[in-house]
């Protein structure tokens, strides 16, 4: 399997190389602003956390294929990642996941 991010073009293929990585944490927005590990349960606050990838996703046909990963670290350098839909298609209601992700600092390299 490829793992360089140029020879990946699904989210298939980016899961695929962040489990061979360790990287299969996934995590879930709660409505206090907190991230939710969903396999341990662990609870992580927004502060310390940063976007260290961005993965974009485009359908072939259909706008509600569209997708965005977000590989994030926390300080003691775990990593974990939240999957979405853009835009109207998205699985968060509301202004809150979005104003999350804006406010997090981002420090875009390879994991």
């Amino acid at each position: 399997m490829e793992t360089k991010p140029e020879g990946m073009t699904t989210l298939s293929e980016v899961m695929d190389v962040l489990k061979e990585r360790g990287c299969d944490h996934e995590l879930h927005f709660l409505k206090n602003g907190q991230l939710e590990d969903t396999d341990s349960g662990r609870i992580y606050n927004p502060e310390g956390m940063k976007i260290i990838r961005t993965y974009r996703f485009e359908g072939d046909s259909n706008p509600s294929d569209a997708a965005v990963l977000y590989l994030l670290e926390n300080e003691d350098g775990i990593a974990g990642y939240i999957i979405d839909a853009y835009g109207a298609y998205s699985d968060y209601e509301g202004d809150a996941f979005d104003n999350f992700i804006r406010n997090l600092p981002v420090e875009e390299r390879e994991w």
